[in-house]
């Protein structure tokens, strides 16, 4: 499966709020950093940051653009609330090794009324 693809279900998964299937698509030792938090290291621990985030706001990924280019590809996205932000993931054997996002956290938290750290 084509990198893009893998990104196109993880979407999906995401806007359902779907952490088993979205859980599914990290390999076991898979990092996701997004860049205003500390990296979350390992399949378990994304499970359980994605099982933390859902239950503290409703987020909705709008894609504007996805890039692919080699193990890598790149989403650009924006949600109903006019947050923007991107990521970028390495897939390798259908699976998402590494994840970089870069988001407004403040503006983020704010806009769901959630605690300021």
């Amino acid at each position: 499966m084509k990198p893009k693809e893998i990104l196109c279900q993880w979407v999906d998964a995401f806007n359902n709020g779907d952490v088993e299937t979205i859980s599914e698509l990290y390999d076991e030792n898979a990092i996701n950093h997004q860049v205003a938090n500390e990296p979350v290291k390992g399949k378990e621990a994304i499970k359980k940051m994605f099982e933390e985030e859902f239950s503290q706001a409703k987020m909705v990924c709008i894609v504007e653009n996805i890039f692919e280019d080699g193990q890598w590809t790149i989403l650009e996205w924006r949600d109903p609330l006019g947050l923007r932000g991107c990521g970028f993931f390495q897939v390798v054997n259908d699976k998402i090794i590494f994840q970089r996002g870069y988001w407004d956290k403040l503006s983020f938290l704010k806009q769901h009324n959630l605690p300021i750290e």
